[in-house]
């Protein structure tokens, strides 16, 4: 009789195991789902207009006057593309063709052209090795036909572009990266001045960056308080 009562605490305790890791399970299981990250569809409150060829970079310019005016700047990567200019309902207003596969492009504000404050936007041109400098909000181009870059590399292919203006006298600067490059000094940084007239002209001051030689470096961003890129 003893026997048979031992038998029935451990089926007993058995059971007892059995439900309380039951519950646990459910309760884990339910605060797993009340933690859950709830699912958000996001839904684009404007789709821009259809550009020729392969949608890629963009950036905006904002319109001191009126920033219900600001541009957005975007470039059509192919090798026969251009920049797109959109307002802010995504409407094509203006635009660049005939570009050699402009790949990224940023936007600075109050570039000295013979003295004259001039907000631009700048596109490495991948296929001429070459950035494209042109005025905001006209679009007109101020680079002579583009400035070269890279020269004397054999990997030359510009690809990420960002502008650098200097707080204390600004100065403006282009840094550069490329498709593949040297292990050391992979950006290239360029100062932008114009001439006399008042076309834009690109002049190295340095290279610096490692590179893994894996991936291209493609987006870059500068802070121009801080100094950093």
């Amino acid at each position: 009789m003893r026997k048979q009562n031992q038998q029935i605490i451990v089926v007993a305790a058995l059971l007892a195991v059995a439900v309380n890791t039951s519950c646990n399970s459910q309760n884990n299981q339910a605060k797993a789902n009340s933690i859950a990250p709830a699912i958000i569809n996001l839904k684009p409150s404007v789709i821009t207009d259809t550009v020729g060829y392969d949608t890629d970079d963009p950036a905006i310019w904002i319109n001191p006057q009126d920033p219900a005016q600001s541009l957005i700047v975007g470039t059509d990567k192919y090798s026969d593309g251009g920049l797109y200019v959109f307002n802010l309902d995504g409407k094509i207003i203006n635009k660049v063709t005939g570009l050699k596969r402009p790949n990224n492009v940023d936007i600075a504000y109050g570039l000295d052209v013979n003295g004259k404050p001039t907000d631009v936007a700048i596109t490495t041109e991948r296929e001429k090795n070459a950035i494209r400098i042109f005025s905001l909000p006209d679009m007109k181009p101020i680079d002579n036909g583009g400035i070269s870059v890279f020269e004397g590399e054999q990997e030359r292919w510009p690809m990420g572009i960002s502008i650098y203006t200097r707080p204390t006298d600004h100065a403006m600067f282009a840094i550069v990266g490329r498709k593949s490059g040297p292990a050391d000094g992979y950006l290239w940084q360029y100062r932008l001045s114009a001439n006399a007239k008042s076309m834009v002209k690109g002049e190295l001051v340095r290279k610096f960056g490692k590179y893994s030689g894996k991936k291209e470096i493609e987006s870059i961003a500068v802070d121009n308080e801080a100094g950093y890129i």
